[in-house]
């Protein structure tokens, strides 16, 4: 199954070019959520530090579809 591109995850985080058979694996949302509790790090909550990191994410993708 494909992640198609929408709102809510940014599409495929490392997408195949097209005609290859390929899981694509975790989302762009993922990803971004992934790098940002990095910089964020762990708060003693972790369901605090999920949604602040998803929030983080949900900012950088909406961040990206803007137009210039």
């Amino acid at each position: 199954m494909s992640v198609l591109l929408n709102d809510d995850n940014g599409g495929p985080a490392f997408p195949t070019p097209a005609g290859i058979q390929h899981n694509d694996g975790m989302t762009l949302r993922d990803y971004f959520a992934a790098e940002a509790i990095k910089q964020v790090g762990w708060f003693n909550n972790f369901n605090k530090s999920a949604a602040t990191a998803y929030a983080i994410a949900d900012a950088m993708i909406k961040a990206r579809e803007a137009k210039p």
